[in-house]
């Protein structure tokens, strides 16, 4: 059965929405809004993960690299690899985040 899930059904925190398809479907997304300075700390997960920057200016942390990413592109992270992201500029950021898996499995580093 086709579903509509507006997002704020979806509240996971103050900055986050999240969806996870559980058994239904094989994916769950993040759909994050930071200010300047604000992200997610240094985490991995056991699968890749896909990031869509909708709006802002990203700083992400990818392994040992750093990588400042505008709104309209797309950035990977392979599985087992430490990443983060905040806010880096001054209009507010907007990501989403795919999960290839029906629940997060997150681990945070710090």
């Amino acid at each position: 059965m086709d579903r509509v899930i507006p997002l704020e059904s979806l509240s996971f925190s103050p900055t986050a929405s999240l969806f996870e398809g559980g058994e239904d479907v094989d994916v769950s997304i993040f759909v994050t809004t930071y200010a300047q300075g604000q992200g997610v700390g240094l985490h991995l997960h056991p699968y890749p993960e896909v990031f869509v920057v909708e709006t802002g200016t990203a700083l992400f942390t990818v392994g040992a690299e750093k990588l400042t990413v505008a709104a309209g592109n797309i950035v990977t992270v392979p599985a087992e690899t430490p990443h983060a992201f905040e806010g880096a500029g001054e209009d507010q950021l907007r990501v989403v985040s795919v999960h290839p898996k029906g629940v997060i499995e997150q681990t945070f580093l710090g």
